[in-house]
């Protein structure tokens, strides 16, 4: 069977992708990848098939820029729409199966309908997925004072179909395909995935037969420590580790960080991230790192502060590390409830003084101690779980 997996959006969305891309692999199957060019060199480096999608991501967390206008954001919208019908259109040549994989997903199931492909729509996150239960993510332009949740999902829907429903419809015609009317219930399918970690990330009506909960997608990352890193951790007792991945961040952040460290008597490791966080010079007493093993680094640092994406948040629950989550928007707000609901740290804002009152909260013996026994409770095994329940169902997905 040939599959192509699909996915827009930084490492976070794009590595659990590799991991389902790696299980499939070994269990005999054909894989494509379809993910921005930013991935290209390591995915080829592994021996994946790799069709590069849109412009390269890096350089949008390098500034923070203005609020885009309703215009632009029409543009911008209608330009990811007719890539992503061009190249995932070509990318799914000769493919069975088509695995759409995080947000902004438009093209995937009009092109698996045109090519017969069967197609399955993957969540990282359960708050992406509608359920009266929980309201959508925020965003900066959802209406204020509504607080039922059904309506919010109304507004989300509306807002997709008219940013993306007209293009979509479009390229619908223009293939003798029927227009949609409900671009996310198309999108999401009545049965979607969530992969996402059951313990951390939980549906929230368990036994809801409509979604299929396959587990954290975790590829075995299975680099070693620089070796400059590996000699500071030996170096003492156990720092904390600082990182915000793609997201953007201000230059000053790295100094209000080790200040936070240095507060509590801590050493420091500040991973620069697409926003280029600098650590402060050649102090002892911090280590700055690009990209970086996480899974083998958060078993040995005393607390994990992050942006609260869901690769991380997942990687620090399961490496047993406290956190303090800094979140910025979309699922980040999720996860920040969530270590906070499950006594594995806190959340807060991006300041020196509020860094150091949330780590107050993440180093004390007792979050440590729960951390721990949490961390048992993560499984491993959701992209062999999600490839298993591919190749069995595969055939269905589409109806």
């Amino acid at each position: 069977m040939r599959v192509l997996l699909s996915t827009i959006g930084s490492r976070g969305e794009v590595q659990p992708v590799v991991a389902l891309a790696s299980e499939l692999r070994a269990l005999g199957q054909d894989v494509r990848l379809c993910v921005p060019p930013d991935f290209r060199d390591w995915l080829d480096e592994l021996g994946f098939d790799v069709v590069p999608i849109g412009p390269e991501l890096r350089g949008t967390a390098s500034a923070h820029r203005g609020r885009p206008t309703p215009e632009q954001i029409r543009q911008a919208a209608e330009g990811t729409v007719t890539t992503q019908f061009e190249t995932v259109g070509a990318a799914a040549e000769g493919c069975d199966v088509l695995v759409a994989a995080g947000a902004l997903q438009f093209a995937a199931r009009s092109i698996a309908e045109r090519r017969g492909a069967a197609y399955v729509y993957a969540s990282f996150c359960p708050i992406t997925l509608p359920s009266d239960l929980h309201a959508p993510p925020p965003m900066p332009w959802r209406s204020p004072g509504k607080a039922e949740n059904r309506a919010l999902w109304a507004e989300d829907a509306d807002r997709w179909n008219t940013f993306f429903g007209g293009r979509v419809n479009e390229h619908r015609a223009a293939a003798g395909q029927p227009p949609v009317e409900d671009l996310p219930d198309h999108v999401f399918t009545g049965r979607p995935w969530l992969a996402a970690d059951a313990a951390l990330a939980p549906w929230p009506e368990p036994g809801d037969a409509r979604v299929v909960q396959t587990g954290a997608w975790i590829w075995p990352d299975e680099r070693p420590l620089p070796p400059g890193l590996a000699e500071f951790l030996d170096a003492g007792e156990p720092p904390v580790y600082f990182g915000f991945g793609s997201m953007r961040a201000p230059g000053e952040l790295a100094e209000a960080m080790l200040a936070a460290a240095r507060a509590h008597g801590r050493r420091a490791v500040i991973a620069r991230g697409w926003a280029g966080l600098a650590a402060a010079g050649a102090q002892p007493d911090c280590f700055g790192v690009g990209e970086v093993n996480q899974q083998a680094l958060f078993r040995r640092v005393a607390a994990v502060v992050h942006h609260g994406g869901a690769g991380t948040t997942t990687a620090a629950a399961r490496a047993g590390a406290p956190q303090v989550v800094v979140p910025q928007m979309y699922d980040q707000h999720y996860f920040a409830g969530r270590v906070r609901a499950l006594g594995l740290g806190a959340a807060t804002e991006p300041t020196a003084e509020a860094l150091t009152s949330a780590l107050e909260i993440a180093l004390r013996p007792d979050v440590a101690a729960r951390a721990r026994r949490f961390a048992v409770h993560v499984r491993a095994d959701g992209a062999s779980v999600a490839a298993s329940h591919l190749l069995a169902t595969a055939p269905l997905t589409s109806a």
